[in-house]
């Protein structure tokens, strides 16, 4: 595990410079933060959201600050809306070097408390799951292609997850979230081997609760006197696993503990303790396929 100062976190700024970044949920909270961090440092940015006032504030801040960037309404549960934001991006800039799904919801219906119409189970609204986890997988997906696509201009090419700390502490109550931010670490670590054969660079982000929107009012008052993450490290955090074309950050998991600093934990670490244990059951499996 590697302790990552703040002053690190940006340190490869430079490679940010015309990089063309692609950011869904871009309208507020972490996305716009970052949105805004890439656009300060040089980067082209297109930021996908259902908030177009939201996105067209943001594309304002950064063009008035002498940047570039665009912005696509995207929801992104639709396919097609997903399809056409990196259609606009290559369209406009030419090419997309960095993805980063960071859409996401917290609050979710009561999962124990089951619906019934015509005295019949009503299936469950399982939208966190489709927003926090199955788009993210969707705009992945996007991305190793527009990104092979687009490698030829030798700029540093990357994926960014926007994890928790829910993907390795379940939340009581929140059983959808938990069980969508578990699934991409999950995600992450197996997509990593793939992302590396084709020189792209992939990490999982996971901080504490952070002071956004996102946390609802009543948590807030629950973690009364606990510091919140800073929203500008998680975007910082971000811009790092972006931009940094240190392989060692390749398949790492950057964890924020509160108001700490950004904890590194290396893929290796993830083959001990109880991890260690399991890869080498599933070893025995693995031989044979």
């Amino acid at each position: 595990m590697t302790t990552i100062p703040d002053e690190a976190l940006l340190a490869c700024s430079q490679s940010a410079n015309g990089q063309v970044v692609l950011i869904t949920g871009g309208a507020k909270g972490i996305g716009r933060e970052t949105a805004l961090l890439f656009g300060k440092h040089g980067a082209r940015v297109v930021i996908g959201d259902i908030d177009a006032k939201g996105c067209q504030d943001v594309v304002d801040l950064i063009t008035g600050a002498g940047g570039e960037a665009i912005f696509q309404p995207c929801n992104v549960t639709k396919w097609d809306d997903l399809v056409s934001l990196f259609e606009k991006a290559v369209e406009r800039f030419g090419s997309v070097d960095s993805v980063i799904p960071v859409a996401g919801v917290a609050n979710e219906e009561a999962f124990e408390q089951l619906k019934e119409q015509s005295g019949r189970p009503v299936k469950p609204n399982l939208t966190t799951v489709e927003i926090n986890l199955t788009a993210a997988i969707h705009t992945s997906y996007l991305a190793m292609h527009y990104l092979k696509k687009t490698k030829a201009n030798n700029r540093l090419k990357s994926i960014v997850l926007m994890a928790s700390m829910s993907s390795w502490q379940a939340i009581p109550g929140v059983p959808l979230y938990s069980a969508s931010k578990h699934g991409l670490l999950g995600f992450m670590r197996a997509l990593a081997p793939m992302a590396q054969t084709e020189g792209i660079h992939i990490a999982s982000v996971h901080p504490f609760f952070v002071d956004t929107g996102l946390v609802p009012t009543v948590m807030k008052a629950v973690l009364a006197g606990v510091p919140l993450t800073p929203v500008t490290r998680v975007a910082s955090t971000v811009f790092y696993a972006a931009t940094n074309p240190d392989w060692a950050i390749h398949g790492s998991t950057l964890v924020l503990l509160d108001d700490g600093p950004v904890l590194r934990l290396e893929k290796e670490n993830l083959r001990e303790g109880v991890y260690g244990i399991m890869n080498k059951r599933a070893a025995r499996v693995q031989g044979r396929l």
